[in-house]
């Protein structure tokens, strides 16, 4: 599982990744509008709060957090498959997602994706175009950050995008990372 503040670069490392270590990535499902360049399906499952919600309630969801007003989730059901079938499962979720994994999944490796500096954090976010709520996302960022080194097994500074791939490229090749089965009975 993979983590970080918005803009720190998590989906450059998994992209970075995907070409050094064979994994499945489970696509996160969402309540927030696509973005010009997204496909459902691919970056995310664009759903509505209603069938949000509803997945919540059968369980269908490994974890789930509100951010930004908007909800975001893991099905539950593809990362059982994977894991079944003895592959590695990157989740690229938020602080909350983590929790809820650390709680029903205890095996679980944690990354933590940390920026150089907020400063550099902040420009990647107005860069990406984050401008209208890069303060309210510098303010969670700070309070991610600040709950790291708690909650995950790792924590990888993205100040060389290459460095970083190759160093979360170890740790899912170290023996702690094999795949381990999660039932559908996890809460």
């Amino acid at each position: 599982m993979v983590s970080g503040p918005s803009g720190v670069g998590k989906s450059s490392v998994v992209d970075g990744l995907s070409r050094a270590v064979p994994f499945h990535f489970s696509v996160s499902m969402t309540t927030r509008p696509p973005r010009e360049s997204e496909v459902d399906g691919v970056d995310y499952w664009f759903v509505t709060r209603q069938e949000f919600e509803r997945r919540i309630a059968a369980g269908e969801l490994l974890e789930w957090a509100e951010y930004n007003q908007d909800l975001y989730g893991t099905p539950r059901a593809p990362v059982i498959e994977q894991l079944a079938a003895g592959h590695h499962v990157v989740l690229d979720i938020e602080n909350e997602g983590a929790r809820q994994v650390r709680r029903s999944y205890p095996e679980a490796v944690l990354v933590f994706v940390l920026p150089p500096s907020l400063a550099v954090l902040e420009q990647r976010l107005r860069n990406r175009g984050d401008t209208a709520d890069a303060d309210a996302r510098l303010a969670v960022a700070r309070e991610q950050i600040a709950a790291a080194p708690d909650l995950f097994d790792y924590v990888v500074v993205n100040d060389d995008l290459d460095a970083a791939i190759s160093r979360v490229a170890d740790i899912l090749a170290s023996p702690a990372a094999r795949p381990q089965s999660v039932t559908e009975e996890t809460p």
